[in-house]
């Protein structure tokens, strides 16, 4: 089972998470969520690399929360389980960035 992240835990693997990506494309953190809006040059691209993280989402077992509009897909990623942020999203953040 997922352990809540403790604060200097969640800087630390947001820091990382954003470490290569421009200002204008990093994560936030909301709260108990890290959220990101990705675009994508056509609503088919969007809705292919939802499918694509679909299939991670299971294998980790860990779903997103997600909403698209034609090329943008809006995410927040939490565990509900330990109502805050745990190891799995920081994870499943890192496949959404691999499959950009």
């Amino acid at each position: 089972m997922a352990e809540r992240l403790t604060e200097s835990q969640i800087d630390e693997a947001l820091s990382s998470l954003n470490a290569t990506l421009a200002a204008d494309e990093q994560w936030q953190r909301d709260g108990d969520k890290i959220t990101k809006t990705f675009t994508f040059k056509s609503f088919i691209r969007a809705f292919g690399w939802m499918s694509q993280i679909a299939i991670w989402a299971e294998k980790l077992k860990h779903h997103p929360e997600w909403f698209n509009v034609y090329n943008r897909v809006e995410v927040a990623l939490t565990t509900h389980d330990v109502d805050g942020l745990s190891e799995l999203d920081f994870s499943l953040a890192e496949k959404m960035e691999k499959f950009r």
